[in-house]
């Protein structure tokens, strides 16, 4: 089950490949993504050192009256992967100049996980291909009911 989505990422890039990744997260984020509180819009995964972070997620504390008084929501998370996992997406990430996005937070054994996608950003050309492809199989499934 899907917590939170970015919905509008698959407009914007075209998804080339997806990688589970946990997160280490506060008991109250935690308690907020299950109640679907929180946005990756404009979020982005960083590579520094041997380490991947999650940053730009807006994730609102579960009871803000309650939390530490030096909570970020836009704080860097960071993702737990091996080495292995973590040196694909740096070389995807670098050499081939390829964008890392977060795509979706879901449950998996009670644990939270993020699906993280190597993504190629998409030109103007590219979307409005994409947009006519989809009108004309919307046009030619409208006159297949038609005829039946």
């Amino acid at each position: 089950m899907a917590y939170i989505t970015n919905r509008n990422i698959r407009q914007h890039y075209e998804i080339l490949d997806t990688l589970r990744a946990g997160l280490s997260l506060l008991g109250t984020e935690v308690k907020s993504i299950r109640t679907g509180q929180g946005s990756l819009a404009g979020a982005k995964i960083f590579i520094r050192g041997d380490e991947a972070f999650l940053i730009g997620a807006t994730i609102p504390a579960y009871q803000p009256k309650n939390i530490i008084i030096a909570y970020e929501e836009d704080r860097p998370r960071r993702l737990l992967l091996n080495k292995n996992e973590i040196r694909r997406l740096y070389t995807s990430s670098e050499e081939k100049q390829l964008t890392l996005v977060p795509l979706t937070i879901y449950n998996c054994n009670r644990k939270l996980k993020l699906d993280i996608g190597v993504a190629n950003k998409k030109t103007k050309r590219d979307k409005r291909e994409e947009i006519k492809k989809r009108d004309s199989d919307r046009s030619i499934r409208r006159l297949m009911r038609q005829s039946i």
